[in-house]
């Protein structure tokens, strides 16, 4: 299972292998992908993420514990990217794999507001019109 704050290109597969069992018949994945129009409908060119890399890191084990002590046979694995990414370019990956697939979306789901609420991960919108804006996580109130 990996846990990490990585530069480069997320390689959604290899996090999915990490997470696989013989005992596991559900994997769901999720990935943030930066997208082209901002909440407030501004054209974005694309996103900088910056972090605290250990607090970040220890944060998403936490986070796994903490799945775990619920559901115990869900296997988790969150991946989180900074610097400069692009439209289209996968910011992060959660991926969770249980027997069932309730128990891997429930998971899933748990982990990515949990991150987005407490992992020290601050995020830049880059718009089109040149302005630069550091943006809070937000998981209340997000589009279903």
């Amino acid at each position: 299972m990996i846990f990490d704050i990585v530069r480069e290109a997320i390689d959604v597969r290899a996090i999915e292998a990490s997470v696989l069992a013989p005992s596991c018949g559900g994997i769901v994945s999720f990935c943030g992908v930066v997208r082209k129009r901002a909440d407030d409908g501004r054209e974005v060119e694309g996103l900088h993420y910056e972090a605290h890399e250990g607090m970040a890191r220890a944060s998403f084990m936490a986070i796994a514990e903490e799945v775990r002590a619920t559901m115990p046979e869900v296997r988790l694995a969150i991946v989180h990217r900074v610097g400069a990414l692009s439209i289209g370019e996968v910011a992060v990956a959660v991926v969770a794999a249980a027997p069932h697939r309730a128990e891997a979306f429930a998971a899933a789901r748990f982990a990515i507001d949990a991150l987005k609420e407490r992992s020290p991960i601050w995020k830049q919108e880059r718009y089109c019109d040149g302005e630069r804006v550091w943006v809070e996580n937000r998981c209340s109130g997000e589009r279903q």
